[in-house]
C-alpha cells in the first residue's frame, strides 16, 4: 500500500509541475509579437516543406493549427500535401475530437473543405464525406503513416513533449505504435512543430509512462533530431 500511495503522491506531484509549466508558457506565447509568430510560422512551415524526409512521405498525420491556442501554423503545409499535383497517391489523415476521454480520431480528407468548425470553433473533418461514405480513419488503413507533424505546448531537445492536458495525442500516437508493432510496420516518425520560445531546458518538462516522446522537433532554427530514426532520416 505505501507503494502504491508514494507513486500516486509522485504522479501528483508530475501534474502539479506540468500545470504550472503550461501557465508558463502560455503567458509566454500570449505575450509573442505576432509580426514574429507569423515569421516563425513561415520558417517552420519552409524549412518542412524543403526537408527530404517530408518529401519522401506518401501518408501523413498533422494537426490542424487553431491561432486561438497558439499553435504554430500548418495551413501552407496541409494545402501543399492537398493540392500540389507532383505529390500525387499522397493520404493525409487529421484529427477529430471524439469526447471528452481523450479518445481522438486521425480521418482522411482530400481537400480543405472537407473540415467543419466544432463547438471550440477548431476545424476538424466531417465524419461522413461528401458523396455520404464514411471517411477513412487512420487505425483502419491497410498502409502505414509516414510521418505525424505535431502540436503541443512546450518541448526539450530530448524528446519531451508537453501538451495541453487532454492526453488525446498521447494516446492516440501510442494506440498506432502499438498498431504497428502488431503489423510489423516501421514506426513514423514523430515531429513536432516548435516556436523558439517553446523550447525548454532539458529536466524541466516532467513526463509519466504515459508521456509518448517525439522523435524531432522542427523550429525556425531548424530541424533537431533526437531518436535514432530521425537522425537517420532527419540527418
Amino acid at each position: 500500500m505505501a507503494t502504491s500511495g508514494g507513486h500516486s503522491d509522485e504522479l501528483d506531484a508530475i501534474f502539479k509541475q506540468k500545470r504550472l509549466l503550461r501557465t508558463q508558457v502560455r503567458k509566454t506565447l500570449k505575450a509573442m509579437d505576432p509580426s514574429l509568430r507569423s515569421h516563425q510560422d513561415n520558417e517552420i512551415q519552409n524549412i518542412i516543406l524543403g526537408a527530404p524526409w517530408f518529401k519522401s512521405s506518401h501518408r501523413l498525420c498533422a494537426y490542424i493549427s487553431c491561432s486561438a491556442l497558439r499553435e504554430v501554423d500548418t495551413s501552407k503545409l496541409l494545402s501543399h500535401i492537398l493540392q500540389d499535383p507532383a505529390n500525387g497517391g499522397r493520404k493525409l489523415y487529421v484529427p477529430r475530437v471524439e469526447d471528452k476521454n481523450s479518445h481522438m480520431r486521425m480521418l482522411n480528407i482530400s481537400r480543405m473543405d472537407d473540415l467543419i468548425a466544432n463547438s471550440m470553433d477548431i476545424l476538424e473533418p466531417d465524419p461522413i464525406d461528401a458523396e455520404g461514405n464514411e471517411r477513412e480513419d487512420v487505425m483502419q488503413a491497410n498502409e502505414p503513416v509516414d510521418l505525424f507533424l505535431l502540436p503541443g505546448l512546450a518541448f526539450d531537445k530530448s524528446g519531451k513533449r508537453l501538451g495541453r492536458g487532454g492526453g488525446y495525442y498521447d494516446n492516440f500516437l501510442k494506440n498506432y505504435q502499438d498498431l504497428a508493432k502488431a503489423r510489423n510496420w516501421e514506426q513514423p516518425l514523430f515531429v513536432a512543430l516548435s516556436y523558439s520560445e517553446q523550447i525548454l531546458d532539458e529536466g524541466v518538462i516532467p513526463m509519466t509512462s504515459s508521456d509518448v516522446p517525439v522523435d524531432a522537433l522542427v523550429s525556425p532554427a531548424g530541424v533537431i533530431p533526437i531518436s535514432a530514426a530521425a537522425l537517420d532520416r532527419c540527418s
